[in-house]
């Protein structure tokens, strides 16, 4: 279930003030009334109109103009401008005219990702006394809502519009963003812009261009399972289906006969209807695919008819066979599952209900109350499923990898979300992104290594600007604490996101590792995020110097006799001991363990132990670590993994 361990968000309400525009607006709905317009660069500006119309535009005492396509698509620009006095933009075309006031020149910062990103300033950290004080003119923020499309749109909901910072409008926006956009205009002067352009659970897959996914590679077949979608729905259903049944079929071989009637399984165990499976035994902490059976016995009557199966939600994915046959997939851990049954297919005595149930991440399988599950007949009548499945272990996670998703499901599909929410912004002008997402991709480290490179290229290469500053928050710590050393999906996605900000100068790293919390995914400290954001933008966005926006990093490891030595980029400082903790030495065979650590400076020294042949060394590797290496301004170590040189 991975989008109810990430903690799917209430979807976040926008109240926003609409703009006054004629019944046909000229200009691209980001552009509203109290809107904050990128400083310093040429102001894009663009709409629609009649094929062919010539558009008038004026900004202040600057005008232009732009002729509409065939389409009545139109765009320009307007001289770059400073911040000053309120503006007001006016659009002609003709007898149609628009006008939108109270507009600033400043800096603009788009702010996106999953539910912490997401999460509001009402929910953070003393959110109510920080809401009721976030009142500034000169603050200004724009939530998108949340859309989720098969195709890209040049359109924003039209309850979304520009608000100047109030404790109403600031009381649902995204708490870090606030926090940090706060931060930045304190500390340059210049009126800021925030959009906040969140889904929580979102997978990044779903933030990334149908064009960025197919030069990636890989997500081929799932786009043009899309494509299919978008012109049909149920062509786009079966082609995923089919999609979905072959990947089963490879992954799961040993369980091709376990959606049959005749199949026995008289020695399956049993759990109950209405829970996780999480509750019994040995699925404490399993992720991956288990097979679900049980039987309804029907009359004459009952069998003669058309039904329908409500098997309440089933997390996050199910294929549901009804006495062999498939009868249909759905995807979303809290979606109800209702599959329609043709006459002809049930029979009069025993009939086996089979759920292939596959779940990546939390919570999994068949859940909900019991006594919604069954059959529901063309005459009204109803045949409860029972109270109990009996199920079978298919495949781990870990082994089997992701299952395809239904890419048109938002906030696990294929670039819905880009295609919703970050195209109506395009091309509009702005000083940076800030980015908080990774934790719906735990379970698959090694895509995301590819995959967050190439969101950066992807959005810079949108919005025409290839050296915009990119800052990426590190996941904090979440989870039980490990007592030895042991492989981690969300230490991994953060070693990756170490290595993207150690390749680009312009993509930072703000690490939220330490301030995480082992019993919930959304730790409320979005302050200390907001600051860390802020920090790196003041440094790679507005390039002060001297000025240390992070802690320290890895430079090399080299083998130095019986220890092995660790290069840091900057000098450290130990928090509550003398010594590191949380360094790990592995060999080439896997086996990592513990090293004892001493500081000085910037190197750390690892004592290798007697007869133990390290390869690696990895830092902070852990869901949750225990962390007390610090920079001396009082920002976290990252978590590292790094081959040991010579």
């Amino acid at each position: 279930m991975r989008s109810k361990i990430l903690g799917l968000l209430a979807a976040t309400a926008v109240s926003a003030i609409a703009t006054t525009v004629s019944a046909a607006p000229l200009l691209a709905l980001v552009f509203t009334d109290h809107a904050v317009l990128q400083r310093g660069q040429p102001i894009r500006v663009w709409g629609a109109a009649g094929p062919g119309a010539v558009v008038e535009l004026s900004l202040g005492e600057a005008k232009t103009s732009a002729t509409a396509d065939a389409e009545g698509r139109w765009s320009t620009t307007l001289p770059a401008r400073e911040p000053g006095a309120a503006l007001t933009l006016t659009a002609q075309a003709g007898g149609e005219r628009q006008t939108i006031s109270d507009l600033l020149v400043g800096d603009v910062w788009l702010c996106s990702g999953q539910s912490n990103m997401e999460y509001p300033l009402r929910r953070s950290l003393g959110g109510e006394a920080e809401a009721a004080n976030a009142a500034d003119p000169d603050i200004r923020l724009l939530q998108t809502g949340r859309v989720s499309l098969p195709n890209p749109t040049t359109a924003l909901p039209k309850e979304a519009a520009w608000r100047p910072a109030t404790p109403e409008s600031a009381n649902n926006f995204s708490a870090a963003c606030f926090f940090m956009g706060r931060e930045i205009k304190k500390a340059t002067g210049a009126p800021i812009g925030l959009i906040d352009a969140t889904w929580g659970g979102s997978i990044i897959q779903d933030w990334i261009s149908r064009e960025g996914l197919h030069a990636l590679g890989g997500y081929d077949e799932g786009l043009a399972v899309l494509a299919d979608y978008a012109r049909s729905p149920d062509v786009g259903v079966a082609h995923w289906q089919a999609q979905l049944g072959r990947w089963a079929a490879k992954v799961e071989p040993q369980a091709a006969a376990w959606s049959r009637p005749d199949f026995d399984d008289r020695d399956w165990k049993t759990m109950r209807a209405e829970q996780f499976w999480e509750t019994n035994p040995g699925l404490e902490t399993f992720d991956g695919t288990i097979w679900l059976r049980a039987s309804i016995t029907l009359t004459e009557k009952q069998a003669r008819q058309g039904a329908t199966l409500s098997l309440g939600p089933i997390d996050d994915l199910d294929t549901t066979f009804v006495n062999g046959r498939e009868i249909g997939s759905s995807q979303g851990w809290d979606t109800p599952r209702a599959y329609r049954i043709a006459p002809g297919v049930l029979r009069a005595g025993p009939n086996l209900i089979a759920v292939r149930a596959i779940d990546a991440g939390g919570g999994g399988g068949a859940w909900g109350p019991a006594a919604q599950k069954g059959l529901k007949f063309d005459d009204g009548s109803f045949a409860p499923l029972g109270a109990s499945w009996r199920y079978k272990v298919s495949t781990a996670i870990a082994q089997s990898g992701l299952p395809p998703t239904a890419p048109w499901v938002g906030s696990s599909g294929l670039s819905t979300l880009r295609n919703g929410m970050i195209a109506p912004l395009i091309p509009y002008g702005l000083k940076g992104f800030a980015w908080y997402q990774g934790e719906a991709n735990v379970a698959e480290p090694a895509a995301y290594g590819r995959l967050l490179p190439a969101l950066v290229a992807d959005w810079r290469r949108s919005f025409d600007a290839p050296d915009l500053p990119f800052l990426v928050v590190q996941l904090a710590a979440f989870g039980p604490r490990q007592t030895a050393p042991a492989e981690s999906g969300w230490a991994e996605i953060r070693d990756v996101q170490r290595r993207v900000a150690a390749t680009d100068s312009k993509v930072g790293l703000a690490s939220a590792v330490d301030i995480g919390d082992i019993y919930d995914i959304h730790p409320a400290n979005k302050q200390q995020v907001g600051h860390r954001l802020a920090l790196l933008a003041r440094k790679l966005a507005y390039g002060e110097t001297g000025l240390v926006a992070a802690g320290p990093a890895p430079l090399s490891a080299t083998r130095a006799a019986d220890a092995v030595v660790v290069r840091l980029d900057q000098p450290a400082v130990v928090q509550a001991d003398a010594r590191p903790v949380g360094f790990e030495l592995c060999d080439a065979g896997g086996a990592c363990r513990f090293a004892d650590a001493a500081l000085a400076g910037d190197q750390v020294r690892l004592t290798i132990p007697a007869g133990f042949a390290p390869v690696r060394v990895r830092f902070a590797w852990a869901d949750s670590p225990i962390l007390n290496l610090y920079g001396r301004t009082g920002l976290p170590a990252t978590p590292f993994e790094l081959t040991i040189a010579p």
